[in-house]
């Protein structure tokens, strides 16, 4: 790592106050599927030392299932929803029991919150929640955050914790999310190749950073390297920091918060993005998707125009007026998402119309945009 990287990490970590952490199944489990007690004994240690320097800390800890599958006597991980959420309730009680007398000792008890995505995607909820962990930090309570596997369907889903970390990350502005999993970080190729090398330092995320990639998931968690990239766009893109590191390391939070050169940083965008809009472009899941022409894709990601009817060419989904809806151009790429002014049967009416058209189909136009500026948020790379 270059003299002004290091620099900068050093920078980076001394401006840092409120942190989320993210711990990977892998991390938590040793190789029969146990929790590994000794561990979660010394992240409990470090965020110690975390809270002690002045620093707010919340934790997304995966391992509910892999602890549920070792409790239960299961080789594998289930593949159906009804033991899949046996093995999360099982799991998930013996989970925090571990991270609660890990945290005793040092004068802190683990306050749990069990979270779907209609805690983000409800606006009331999602302020609750907020206003929760901004509670919790009162007090000598570190909260521990998981999703409600016990509950979720395909429906609510979140799909897995480095998207929940970074959701959360969002939420309550943090300044560094860290993702500890068992890779050393963003690898310049394949794992397997000795020619593959660390990136300590990524000073803005771009599309090339994916190609680093594959889609394959950990062995007992639900992520991969694909999706903590996807993450990191997410947390990065409001103007957080992140991290990835690997969390068998000792002393890993330690490190990080010094500013060591382990893992790969990854900085936040320095203008971040206002709470409403965080909310809209990178909390809530899009419910349907309009397909736009090229001239209306300028207007709204290069002119900052709202979106009207005539650019709308395909309405896709079933959703309701003031849902999430992405927008997706001729290519089939999203670079926006917005809260709509129609729901699916009226856009579908007036998809493609003019103002004086829009009258003629429904007597009327109850809003001049489909999508109003003020409700969209553009969130491709190429967005400044």
């Amino acid at each position: 790592m270059t003299e002004n990287a290091a620099t900068l990490r050093r920078e980076v970590m001394n401006r840092t106050r409120t942190v989320v952490v993210k711990v990977g199944t892998n991390v938590l489990s040793t190789e029969d599927d146990q929790l590994d007690a000794a561990r979660i004994a010394s992240l409990a240690e470090q965020v110690h030392a975390l809270c002690a320097s002045g620093r707010k800390v919340v934790l997304v800890s995966s391992g509910a299932i892999g602890a549920g599958m070792g409790l239960l006597g299961l080789k594998e991980r289930p593949k159906d929803l009804p033991h899949l959420q046996a093995a999360a309730a099982t799991g998930q009680a013996h989970l925090i029991h571990i991270y609660d007398k890990a945290l005793r000792p040092h004068g802190y008890h683990a306050a749990q919150l069990l979270l779907t995505a209609n805690d983000f995607k409800n606006r009331s909820r999602y302020l609750n929640v907020r206003n929760t962990l901004r509670t919790l930090f009162e007090f000598n309570a570190i909260p521990i955050v998981n999703e409600n596997d016990t509950v979720s369907t395909a429906e609510i889903k979140l799909g897995d914790n480095d998207r929940l970390a970074a959701m959360v990350a969002g939420l309550i502005q943090a300044d560094l999310l860290i993702v500890l999993s068992v890779i050393e970080g963003l690898l310049s190729g394949d794992p397997s190749d000795p020619q593959s090398h660390r990136i300590p330092l990524v000073e803005r995320f771009d599309d090339e950073l994916l190609n680093f990639v594959g889609a394959s998931k950990s062995s007992r968690g639900t992520g991969g390297m694909k999706t903590k990239l996807e993450a990191v766009h997410t947390a990065t893109a409001v103007g957080v920091n992140v991290v990835i590191a690997n969390g068998k390391r000792p002393r890993v939070l330690d490190e990080i918060l010094h500013g060591d050169d382990i893992g790969t940083l990854f900085l936040g965008e320095g203008d971040g993005v206002s709470a409403w809009k965080r909310w809209i472009g990178y909390t809530m899941p899009p419910q349907g998707r309009f397909v736009l022409d090229d001239g209306a894709r300028r207007a709204v990601e290069q002119q900052g125009k709202s979106l009207l009817a005539a650019g709308i060419v395909r309405v896709e989904g079933d959703f309701a007026k003031g849902e999430v809806v992405s927008l997706i151009d001729l290519q089939g790429e999203e670079f926006a998402r917005g809260l709509t002014n129609y729901d699916a049967t009226a856009t579908l009416a007036i998809a493609g119309k003019r103002s004086d058209e829009i009258v003629k189909t429904i007597g009327s136009i109850p809003y001049a945009e489909v999508i109003h500026r003020d409700n969209l948020v553009v969130t491709s790379l190429s967005r400044n």
